[in-house]
């Protein structure tokens, strides 16, 4: 909207809404100024708002529940004491996505887990039920939930098996369904890398899968 919109508007009495896009940015910005302000507050609600989104990334990259965990846990703590470092170049969403792949990759286990096979349990707990068994639970005929679960398993389980860099443009995309510019920006790549990485890895996954599916 132009100035000359806005001027006629207020000289009709009429006022501008702010559009939701608008309104949720003020919102985080007003939680990054309180969160550099030390609120524990503030603090508090970050974990409330992300935690999910930050654990269920950090699960599908390590594919372990503890190891994620410690992960979502790192990625928390990195965030509260490099806050000062967010320029808002990025969304916060974003940026913590950065983080939380960073932490996966320099976790300790990180390389012995991606090297071994994928085992899904079905008698995990709801926080740390995988993708599988939540895809499944939509269904409510026992043969075909069975057939889901195990269409599933063969995609994570190769999934874990292709080069890293494709695995997790791939995980970004098709399951945290980022746009490639938020895709560009977690991993610091340009937007061409990021179509090359995922086309790479999608390609990876139907090789393995070719004889399974």
């Amino acid at each position: 909207m132009g100035a000359g919109e806005i001027v006629m508007l207020e000289e009709s009495g009429c006022t501008a809404v702010p559009s939701a896009e608008l309104i949720a940015e003020s919102a985080e910005a007003q939680l990054i100024e309180r969160l550099r302000s030390g609120d524990r507050l503030a603090f508090e609600e970050l974990v409330a708002e992300y935690h999910a989104l930050v654990y269920g990334l950090a699960y599908r990259l390590l594919n372990d529940p503890e190891e994620a965990r410690d992960v979502t846990q790192e990625t928390f703590l990195k965030v509260f004491r490099h806050l000062s470092r967010f320029r808002g170049e990025s969304g916060l969403k974003t940026w913590m996505y950065r983080i939380t792949v960073n932490q996966a990759a320099n976790h300790q286990r990180w390389w012995r887990r991606r090297k071994r096979e994928s085992t899904v349990s079905i008698d995990s707990g709801e926080q740390d039920r995988t993708i599988p068994n939540r895809l499944a639970d939509r269904r409510t005929d026992p043969e075909q939930r069975a057939i889901a679960q195990q269409r599933e398993r063969y995609i994570l389980r190769a999934l874990y098996q292709i080069k890293r860099d494709y695995q997790v443009a791939v995980i970004l995309r098709d399951i945290e369904e980022l746009s490639y510019e938020e895709i560009a920006e977690t991993l610091q790549i340009s937007i061409g890398t990021v179509k090359s990485r995922i086309a790479r890895g999608r390609e990876e996954l139907r090789k393995r899968l070719k004889n399974c599916l």
